[in-house]
């Protein structure tokens, strides 16, 4: 199959929301996915943006996805290239589809002047851990993710 690489577009909307709740399922973290096409378009191509897209087509059919948005580092003070969401459907894995998308990424994020390029990955995920480590990620063992969400946000907002 030929693989390839584009920016997403308008026109990707409903289908990347759509590969956004199968990565939910296998995430088992359906429960969890609450937006909508509207405002995933806003966020993606509104006027003032706030994240990138990625789609990656095998034979012209949407096979796998890539968000991201840039991030930065106060110690590094340099911008950084942080990857959202990574999913290639199941019938196109093991094909080096991901592969393909992260080295598209970490050229973009050397052109942009990047200082790093990161994501996270569950801890379960033995595979994509796996993965990640092949192509040179050091999963960083120090560090856990925070979130405040939903009502214990408004709670903090609040105060």
């Amino acid at each position: 199959m030929r693989f390839s690489i584009r920016p997403a577009a308008p026109d990707d909307v409903a289908e990347i929301l759509t590969m956004v709740r199968e990565l939910a399922e296998f995430e088992q973290l359906s429960h969890l996915v609450t937006g909508s096409v509207e405002k995933l378009h806003e966020d993606l191509f509104g006027a003032h943006p706030a994240c990138e897209c990625l789609i990656g087509e095998a034979d012209g059919e949407t096979a796998a996805f890539a968000l991201y948005f840039h991030n930065y580092s106060t110690f590094l003070t340099r911008r950084g290239l942080y990857l959202e969401d990574l999913y290639v459907r199941p019938a196109y894995r093991g094909r080096g589809y991901a592969k393909a998308i992260m080295v598209h990424l970490a050229q973009l994020a050397r052109e942009r002047g990047c200082g790093r390029f990161e994501w996270s990955v569950l801890d379960w995920n033995a595979n994509a851990i796996a993965f990640y480590q092949s192509i040179g990620a050091t999963v960083l063992p120090d560090w856990r993710v925070c979130r405040v969400t939903g009502p214990a946000l408004e709670t903090l907002a609040s105060r």
